[in-house]
C-alpha cells in the first residue's frame, strides 16, 4: 500500500549555500471510487484510511447516512495489467434494498486536490439530498464560547503528525463544543479530511454529528460547508475565509460559520446564536 510520506532528493540553497540532500514528501496518489462495481469518482488523495475516505464521500452525495447501509468496502485486485494490486482503486457495496443513484445520468466525476466539487450543482442540490436538518442536540442548542474557538487552531496543529514531517497536508477534526479533540484525519485535500472523519463516524454508527464542530485547516469552500451540512455537524470554523457560496448555504440550512479563525479574533458568518457572545459597551453583540 502507498506510504503517507515518500523521499526524494532536492537541491537546498540557504544563505548562498548549496547543497543536496533528501526531503520528506507527502504522498499523492488516485483513489478511483467505485460503486456496487461502477467507477464513480477519482480523487487525488493521501493514501491511508481509504476505506473513511469512500464511505465519507457518499455520505457526503447523499447515498449513504447509516452503517447498516453500507454492506462492505474492499479494495480491487488485479488493478493493474499484471494483475498486482495498487490499493488505489476501491469499491463500495450498498446493502441490499438501499438505493444505487444512477451515475450515467448524475454525473461522472472527477475531483482533485484543490476542488472536490467540480460539476456539481448549488444550494438546491444540497436541500434535496440532505438526510438531517442541521439542528443541536437533543437537550438544547450547543453554545460556543468564543474563547474555545480560538484555541482550535492550534489543537488542530498539534494534532498534524504527517504535517510536522513535510508541511504540506490539510487536515480537518472534530471537537466537542468544549473544545475537546473526538478525531483528526489528514489529507492534500481538505475536502478528502473531511471525508475521512464522515466516513469513521458513519462506520462507527455516530451520524448525525450534532454535537460537533469541524474545524479544517485553510478556507470555507462551499464543498466543506456542504459535507458539514449532510453530516449534520452544526458548526464549521476555518481559520481562512469562506466563500459566498458557503456563507449562503450556512444561512440557508443554520449552520454557524466562523472564518479568519486566528488567536483570539474571528469572523462569525452565519449561525451566531450558537455563540456566547457578550454585547460591547455602546454596540451590539
Amino acid at each position: 500500500m502507498g506510504r503517507v510520506t515518500e523521499r526524494r532528493r532536492v537541491i537546498r540553497i540557504r544563505d548562498g549555500v548549496v547543497s543536496a540532500r533528501p526531503d520528506t514528501l507527502v504522498a499523492e496518489e488516485p483513489l478511483e471510487i467505485r460503486l456496487n462495481g461502477k467507477p464513480l469518482a477519482i480523487t487525488m488523495r493521501t493514501p491511508g484510511d481509504d476505506f473513511a475516505l469512500a464511505a465519507g464521500f457518499l455520505v457526503s452525495e447523499g447515498v449513504l447516512g447509516a452503517a447498516e447501509e453500507l454492506a462492505n468496502i474492499v479494495y480491487c485486485a488485479g488493478a493493474t495489467d499484471e494483475g498486482s494490486n495498487t490499493y488505489n482503486i476501491v469499491d463500495v457495496r450498498l446493502s441490499p434494498g438501499v438505493p444505487v443513484p444512477d451515475i450515467a445520468l448524475e454525473r461522472n466525476v472527477y475531483t482533485t486536490s484543490s476542488c472536490g466539487l467540480c460539476g456539481k450543482a448549488s444550494l438546491e442540490a444540497v436541500r434535496t439530498t440532505a438526510r438531517w436538518a442541521v439542528e443541536d442536540p437533543v437537550d438544547g442548542p450547543i453554545r460556543l464560547e468564543p474563547a474555545v474557538l480560538s484555541c482550535l487552531p492550534d489543537r488542530l496543529r498539534a494534532a498534524q503528525r504527517v504535517f510536522e514531517r513535510t508541511g504540506g497536508l490539510h487536515a480537518a477534526a472534530l471537537f466537542t463544543p468544549g473544545g475537546e479533540l473526538l478525531d483528526v484525519r489528514e489529507d492534500v485535500g481538505r475536502h478528502n479530511a473531511v471525508d475521512k472523519l464522515v466516513g469513521r463516524a458513519l462506520q462507527q454508527g455516530t451520524l448525525p454529528l450534532r454535537d460537533s464542530v469541524l474545524m479544517v485547516s485553510g478556507r470555507a469552500s462551499f464543498e466543506l460547508a456542504q459535507k458539514a451540512v449532510m453530516a449534520g455537524i452544526p458548526v464549521l470554523a476555518a481559520v481562512s475565509a469562506p466563500s459566498s457560496l458557503a456563507v449562503d448555504l450556512a444561512a440557508e440550512t443554520g449552520l454557524t460559520l466562523v472564518g479568519f479563525l486566528r488567536g483570539s479574533s474571528m469572523n462569525v458568518y452565519a449561525g451566531e446564536h450558537r455563540l456566547a457572545l457578550r454585547t460591547t459597551a455602546g454596540g451590539r453583540a
